[in-house]
């Protein structure tokens, strides 16, 4: 007997298939073993030695595969066909091996794609595993474990709120708050735009001023309302004609078929697929046989698929839409290993596999593959000049037509934040011709700044900078959103007070170790240990040596003096020249005290010196003032005990204060309340719990309040939840028991069908079922009816898109199989009790 060794159920249910009876594949699930999550799993003073411990929920199928292997004559491990899979197989053969289970023939097989010809093949030619590979994974998870096992404990002591740091994740932590520095210091500058409307020979087209007193016009050329006035006078008072038409031809190329990262960006753009579910969904299809392996940084095609994609271009199109000569491509992309070919269909005549996101994105994958192979389009690009009598003043009108479509029939590349280009069709004009000017306009811009990074942009800027490999993106991003780093609205990364600080943190002690060149460099030598080319412990000692003795040192700084160091290193940001020439530390509120950054135990905060007397405090995050500052409490009015009632701000938020001391009384203010808070209302928050009346059956008090988790009803230890803070002061008695009944007979909650929802999203666009965002017990989720899943902490209410929703519940309902899979087993109990009764 023969056992192969994959890494999913679903691979070895399909290659055991494919081979016969004389092999067993069992799967491993994924890696089997890792470095503990404690200190001295790397130990460098011995080589770095390491020391595995294997996963406790592997304990039942690596006691199946070691039973397994004890009988066999043969070990063939085919894991994936990249350093992980690699990785995976060097840890089960190890494993075994401890165990004294290995056999004594062992193989390594690998192919790139899950159909019976190539696993066939593949089979036919076994190799040894690749200790390069191997070395090169161990060197990269030694350095993600030393630098998450040095460092974090510094950021716990130095640094409050900071969670961890990763050798990559930081970087792409850094590309994101610089990119939210961009912006937050950008300057609008106004501009205008004259644009005349034009028609010839029926046809009406737009033509942008181009040219006035003499002078040529760009686009921030004319940069006041006055100039733009009088621009579009000199237009609307000239007679234009034809200066000159200048055709050109242009040709655009296909885009190369998928690698990981081109298919993540792409997924985003056009799928709204986040990096992570693009991945699960391609792994789906890779083992389903319908795609080639999913994890590759190549761009050319196996000749043979080559062949296949040019005869299924022509059985679509026609031979005009096949280039005379297959298409070859070239990577790139910076540290690029094209061990792998590009992601593909394994079956060019099938242009559909599996339902649902499986579908959509093998639509997009198969398009792609199959447009890399076709025609270029032809286009012709037109530039008409138009000038008045004087020639001082002129337009410009551009157009593009398709002359000979070529691989855009079938497939067209989307793009990041980009204008659209001016596709517009002229009409034939020439020389001395004099359109008709139906207007003029004159329209108000301002420069824009940079836009915040998309999952797609952002993965596209790691490749460019060869930080990380693409395999990895979709964890690293995941990882921001986990830690609460980063949040997600409309598509688009905004940092978190908690990642900005960490990012200035790092780039004032460590910047050299979050700086773009090092980490790419890096990259480069790992790569080098992966070719051969290099000792994977020379590497980790290159790093280690300075590494060390820096964390060492920054550990020894109090936190005071970190603080300091943040100040000043922050001070351009947090403390920006002032127009007035002021100085911009001079406390708003006072005008005595100084600003300056304090550490408080829930993160860092801009404070006055003159605490406790001025109580002025501004958020970190907050550059320069403005909305986020605290200038101490505001006064409201009194009580009828002659209290003084203030408005204040703490650090879980605004809250309302009557007297002072230790017998102040307190009150968080709720979000949902409307309009400017008042006296009336700062009195009856303060005056909660609020005693609604006797129930009518127990003669014991109903209360209503607001608690941690919003307003309730409270009564003889058993509570209902109140929709908004103005039902605690206006539900009765009558409202008041049958919200109490209800919720007794949901078990403490709103009986299900009465809930309702927060919002409905709409139709989920795979099953068209109606999604809705709910509130539960822990916390808010989406649910369609059948599946729910809950809200991750990174994705806001208020911004959640019918997209993202529908793609949590996919992904709920894509990780339940385990209790599918309990049910036949309660039916084969019941099956005894039926018989008789037949």
């Amino acid at each position: 007997m023969q056992l192969v060794i994959v890494e999913s159920p679903a691979k070895a249910k399909t290659i055991e298939k494919y081979l016969g009876g004389d092999y067993r594949v069992l799967a491993s699930y994924g890696h089997v073993r890792d470095l503990p999550a404690k200190d001295g799993s790397v130990n460098p003073d011995e080589g770095f030695a390491m020391e595995w411990e294997n996963y406790a929920d592997k304990a039942k199928q690596l006691k199946a595969i070691s039973d397994a292997a004890k009988g066999a004559d043969r070990l063939v491990l085919a894991t994936d066909p990249d350093r992980e899979g690699e990785a995976i197989s060097w840890h089960v053969q190890e494993v075994l091996r401890k165990r004294k289970a290995l056999p004594a023939k062992v193989d390594r097989v690998t192919f790139n794609a899950i159909t019976k010809a190539t696993v066939s093949e593949a089979m036919r030619h076994p190799r040894a595993l690749d200790e390069d590979l191997i070395d090169a994974y161990r060197a990269r998870r030694a350095l993600d474990y030393l630098v998450g096992f040095t460092l974090s404990p510094v950021l716990w002591r130095k640094l409050p709120g900071a969670k961890s740091a990763g050798r990559v994740q930081s970087v792409a932590l850094r590309l994101i708050v610089e990119r939210e520095r961009e912006i937050e210091g950008f300057t609008p500058q106004e501009y205008w735009s004259v644009t005349a409307h034009l028609e010839a020979d029926g046809t009406a087209f737009d033509a942008r001023l181009s040219r006035w007193k003499g002078e040529k016009v760009d686009r921030l050329a004319i940069g006041d309302r006055g100039d733009a006035m009088a621009a579009k006078k000199a237009v609307e008072d000239g007679r234009f004609s034809v200066a000159s038409v200048e055709t050109k031809p242009a040709t655009r190329n296909p885009p190369p078929p998928f690698t990981t990262s081109t298919l993540q960006q792409e997924a985003a753009r056009k799928l709204g697929f986040s990096a992570s579910h693009t991945m699960r969904i391609a792994q789906g299809l890779y083992e389903d046989g319908a795609i080639t392996y999913m994890r590759t940084d190549g761009v050319q095609m196996d000749g043979a698929a080559i062949s296949a994609a040019r005869r299924a271009v022509t059985d679509r199109y026609d031979a005009s839409y096949v280039p005379e000569k297959p298409r070859a491509y070239q990577t790139k992309a910076k540290n690029a290993q094209e061990a792998h070919e590009a992601i593909r269909p394994t079956d060019f005549s099938k242009d559909r596999a599996g339902s649902g996101d499986h579908a959509r994105l093998y639509d997009l994958i198969w398009k792609r593959a199959l447009a890399s192979q076709m025609a270029s389009a032809r286009m012709e690009r037109t530039t008409v000049d138009l000038a008045d009598g004087s020639g001082r003043t002129g337009l410009r009108a551009t157009g593009q037509v398709v002359l000979f479509p070529g691989y855009l029939a079938l497939y067209e590349e989307g793009q990041d934040d980009s204008a659209d280009e001016d596709s517009k069709r002229l009409p034939r004009m020439k020389e001395g011709d004099a359109p008709a000017k139906k207007g003029v306009d004159a329209e108000q811009h301002f420069t824009q700044p940079p836009p915040r990074f998309s999952e797609a942009s952002l993965v596209k800027r790691l490749e460019e900078l060869g930080i990380g490999r693409p395999s990895t993106y979709a964890s690293i991003i995941q990882v921001l959103k986990d830690r609460a780093y980063v949040k997600i609205e409309k598509n688009r990364f905004f940092a978190e007070e908690s990642g900005r600080l960490l990012t200035a943190f790092l780039e004032r002690f460590f910047e050299r170790y979050v700086s773009y060149d090092f980490t790419a460099g890096l990259e480069d030598e790992l790569d080098e240990v992966s070719g051969g080319r290099a000792q994977w412990q020379a590497v980790l000692d290159a790093f280690w040596k300075d590494f060390k003795p820096r964390t060492s040192e920054v550990m020894e700084f109090k936190p005071s003096e970190v603080t300091a160091q943040l100040d000043a290193f922050l001070a351009p940001y947090l403390f920006p020249p002032r127009a007035d020439g002021t100085d911009p530390r001079l406390c708003p509120n006072c005008g005595e005290g100084r600003l300056a950054l304090r550490g408080g135990r829930f993160g860092a905060f801009v404070a006055c010196s003159n605490y406790p007397e001025c109580k002025y405090t501004r958020r970190f995050a907050q550059p320069g003032g403005g909305e986020g500052d605290d200038t101490g409490p505001e006064v409201l009015g009194e009580d009828a005990d002659g209290l003084e009632v203030s408005r204040r701000s703490g650090r879980f938020g605004p809250y309302i204060q009557a007297g002072e001391g230790k017998e102040a009384k307190r009150a968080s203010i709720p979000k949902d309340l409307p309009g400017e808070l008042d006296l009336e209302m700062a009195l009856k928050l303060l005056s909660l719990p609020r005693t609604v009346g006797t129930h009518p059956e127990t003669g014991k008090e109903i209360v209503a309040s607001i608690g941690r988790y919003g307003p309730y009803l409270q009564h003889d230890g058993k509570y209902a939840r109140l929709g908004s803070t103005a039902e605690v002061f206006e539900t009765g008695m009558n409202a008041a028991v049958v919200k109490l009944a209800e919720a007794a007979a949901s078990g403490g909650r709103p009986a299900r069908g009465s809930r309702e929802p927060l919002k409905v999203l709409g139709k989920h666009p795979r099953t068209e079922a109606e999604i809705k965002l709910m509130e539960g017990r822990y916390g808010a989720y989406v649910t369609d009816g059948t599946t729910n899943a809950t809200l991750p902490k990174s994705v806001a209410q208020d911004q959640l898109t019918l997209e993202e929703a529908a793609q949590l519940i996919d992904a709920r309902a894509a990780a339940a199989p385990a209790k599918k899979g309990r049910k036949p087993a309660a039916k084969k109990k019941a099956a005894p009790k039926k018989k008789p009764k037949g």
